[in-house]
C-alpha cells in the first residue's frame, strides 16, 4: 500500500529510524479502518518522493504499534508528526494538504544559497548566507562611490 520511498515504522524499530535519525522524519500515524488516513496515502507517498534522501516519511500503524501511539498521545488519526534530532518539531492532526506538509517540512530543512553552493542556516537567512550582510529593508542599499575626474 505504500509507495516506493515511504517507509514503515514499528514500535521495535521506533528509536533507531525515527528517534536517531540524522534527517528530519514525517510519520503519518494512521489506521487500516480510517478513511481520512487512507486519503492521506497519496499525498504521503509523494512527499516521499519529493524529499527522498533529506527526510525520512514514514506511516505506523497505531493498531499495530499502539506502545508508540500512546507514547505521543495520539487521540485522533491521522497525525502527523514532523521530529528532527529526536523532537517533535511539526505537527498537523486530519487530512492536510501537500502544500501544508511541505512547509512544516521545508521550515526544518537548511536552505542553500544557490550562487555560493553554501548552505544557509535556519535563522531566516533565505537565499544568503549568515556572513552576507544585509541592507536594511526600510533604505535601499547606496551604489558604489564613484570618484568623479
Amino acid at each position: 500500500m505504500a509507495g516506493a520511498n515511504t517507509l514503515t515504522f514499528t514500535d521495535a524499530g521506533w528509536d533507531k529510524e525515527v528517534l536517531n535519525s540524522e534527517v528530519p522524519v514525517l510519520v503519518d500515524f494512521w489506521a487500516e479502518w480510517c478513511g481520512p488516513c487512507r486519503m492521506m496515502t497519496p499525498t504521503i507517498d509523494a512527499l516521499a518522493d519529493d524529499y527522498a534522501g533529506r527526510v525520512k516519511v514514514g506511516k505506523l500503524n497505531v493498531d499495530e504499534n499502539g506502545a508508540t501511539g500512546m507514547r505521543y498521545k495520539v487521540q485522533s488519526i491521522p497525525m502527523l508528526l514532523l521530529f528532527k534530532g529526536g523532537k517533535v518539531v511539526g505537527q498537523k492532526i486530519g487530512v492536510a494538504g501537500k502544500p501544508d506538509l511541505q512547509k512544516m517540512i521545508d521550515a526544518h530543512l537548511p536552505v542553500t544559497d544557490i550562487s555560493s553552493g553554501r548552505v544557509a542556516g535556519l535563522n531566516g537567512a533565505v537565499g544568503r548566507t549568515t556572513d552576507e550582510p544585509k541592507a536594511p529593508e526600510s533604505q535601499p542599499a547606496a551604489p558604489d562611490k564613484v570618484k568623479a575626474g
